[in-house]
């Protein structure tokens, strides 16, 4: 007959209690699914976001049983993603600016079957240390011209057997991995988040940082150039407002013959230009 288990390893335990005391301490609970995150890139980012993060790794049943205890709003919505080997990020920072730390925070890794490179792949000429071999074949097959020198293979020039967004093989990935050539770059981006009752999906985390500056940039210019045309004055627009009023009252009195001490040169010489015209005229004219 089955009995109900009443004990548990201690590491599940502690996991247990961090799921459920945590979310009461940190008002944004986040999640990326390790499936296309190595466990390299975790322990920078640690060490990088020490005391605004915590990262918890534990089993999904268990964090399906310490999320269902808890009455935190929009906790529980998080519970459907809890697929696949996760890692749950605690922190009070908005799961946007989370994003972007963790996109800024990318590294070059070691390249595997099936990888797109993220640069233009360069193996440079030099002395390999490898003995001649097998190895000789795979830099063959790789296009990768080599000789042998003192021993040891060198590469004869420098070779660039992949492009940017071109798909690694397995043997070039194993080569590139012999010559410590880390060719493809990798981030780490939220799967799902919950902050203060609200859910949101990996997509619209996306922030498109320069965008938005170049949108909020367009928007201020924008702004100013309208407050400036209303006369709406404002700390940042007064200088070119008063500018504008200034070279408008300047030209309403060229334009009037109204003299000021700014304006009585600009009013004579353009009278001086009139009646050179009308002498002109003058001159041309035959009585009929």
């Amino acid at each position: 007959m089955h009995e109900n288990r009443t004990t548990y390893p201690k590491r599940k335990t502690e996991m247990y209690q961090k799921l459920v005391e945590l979310p009461k301490k940190y008002k944004t609970v986040s999640i990326i699914k390790m499936r296309k995150v190595r466990s390299t890139q975790i322990l920078p980012l640690r060490k990088t976001l020490k005391g605004e993060v915590e990262f918890v790794c534990v089993k999904n049943n268990v964090a399906q049983r310490a999320l269902e205890t808890l009455d935190i709003p929009g906790i529980k919505e998080i519970s459907v993603d809890l697929k696949e080997q996760l890692i749950f990020i605690f922190t009070n920072m908005s799961p946007f600016k989370l994003n972007v730390l963790l996109g800024k925070n990318k590294v070059m890794m070691g390249a595997r079957a099936g990888d797109i490179a993220s640069i233009d792949i360069l193996v440079p000429a030099k002395n390999t240390g490898i003995a001649p071999g097998p190895m000789l074949t795979e830099f063959k097959e790789a296009g990768i011209p080599t000789k042998i020198d003192q021993g040891t293979i060198w590469i004869a020039k420098d070779t660039t057997p992949a492009k940017k967004g071109d798909a690694i093989n397995e043997k070039l990935a194993s080569l590139l991995g012999k010559l410590d050539i880390k060719p493809v770059e990798a981030g780490i981006s939220l799967y799902s988040a919950v902050e203060e009752g609200l859910k949101y999906t990996a997509e619209e985390m996306v922030v498109d940082v320069e965008k938005t500056r170049n949108t909020f940039a367009q928007f201020h210019q924008e702004a100013v150039s309208l407050s400036i045309e209303a006369g709406y004055i404002t700390a940042d627009n007064i200088s070119q407002i008063l500018s504008k009023a200034s070279q408008s009252a300047r030209s309403v009195s060229i334009e009037s013959g109204f003299m000021t001490d700014e304006t009585k040169e600009q009013i004579l010489q353009k009278a001086d230009a009139q009646a050179k015209a009308i002498v002109g005229q003058t001159k041309d004219y035959t009585p009929a």
